[in-house]
């Protein structure tokens, strides 16, 4: 009786580990996909093992309390391929670095849906096609760096609705027509969007205020210098004071006769 309870507990074990594996993690599943669509020479993603419950344990990735991905750093790794559109399931993800490499291909519209992304990092890759207007929806969004890509069209209006956007850079691509400058681009240079075709460059900051010198008090050095001027005159009258008398007495003094004698 007792072995065929323990029998039925191993078969029973096996199979939640089957329902498991099949199941899988989705957000396991997300990153297996782009890891299976990206050429990795260097073996950096070979600790991302999709039998796993989750990801958590890869390395480049970092999970929260809760195992949900919050950060992908693959930045500067010699990948080469394109992204997928699988990311947009990491529900919770806050980083995604892949800057660097050689990633080719469009940015996903699934994009828009990483709406907790703090930090949207793809610079000096060869990323083509325009920017997603669903990238309006990260509300959170803070980094924004697109440089050194081949990307084309427009800047998408929306994008200014990103009130917690602080850095931006979009530079160094075919981006062409108006540049906003309206709600959050508002605060960004012309170096933001250097090296492109832009039909309204933005204006260079304004110049810093000039200088004023603090008002002189010219009725203060007034005063001072007649202060002074009493003082040398009072103290050149006290050491000519013992000459002048002197002079004055030796010549109220009678003068002494002397005569020669004849011997």
């Amino acid at each position: 009786m007792m072995g065929r309870l323990i029998y039925s507990c191993l078969w029973l074990i096996l199979l939640l580990d089957l329902v498991l594996r099949i199941a899988g993690n989705p957000e396991g599943d997300a990153l297996n996909v782009l890891k299976n669509n990206l050429a990795d020479p260097n073996n950096v993603l070979q600790s991302w093992d999709a039998t796993l419950v989750n990801p958590c344990t890869w390395f480049h990735v970092t999970c929260n309390s809760e195992s949900s991905v919050t950060r992908v750093n693959l930045g500067n790794k010699n990948l080469s391929g394109e992204l997928v559109a699988q990311l947009g399931q990491l529900s919770n993800l806050q980083y995604l670095e892949l800057y660097a490499n050689n990633i080719s291909g469009t940015i996903p519209e699934e994009f828009g849906n990483l709406t907790n992304l703090v930090s949207l990092d793809l610079y000096v890759n060869a990323l083509t096609g325009g920017i997603p207007t669903t990238l309006r929806k990260l509300t959170k969004l803070r980094f924004l760096r697109l440089n050194n890509n081949m990307l084309k069209g427009q800047i998408p209006m929306s994008l200014t609705t990103i009130t917690s956007l602080q850095v931006l850079d979009l530079s160094n691509n075919k981006l062409e027509g108006d540049i906003p400058v309206n709600g959050s681009f508002s605060l960004f240079t012309p170096i933001s969007f250097g090296n492109n075709n832009p039909n309204n460059p933005p204006p260079p900051p304004p110049p810093p205020p000039p200088i004023t010198p603090p008002a002189s008090n010219t009725s203060g050095i007034g005063s001072l210098g007649f202060i002074a001027g009493g003082v040398a005159a009072g103290a050149a009258l006290l050491f000519a004071a013992p000459a002048i008398v002197i002079a004055w007495w030796r010549k109220r003094k009678p003068l002494d006769n002397f005569f020669d004698v004849p011997g």
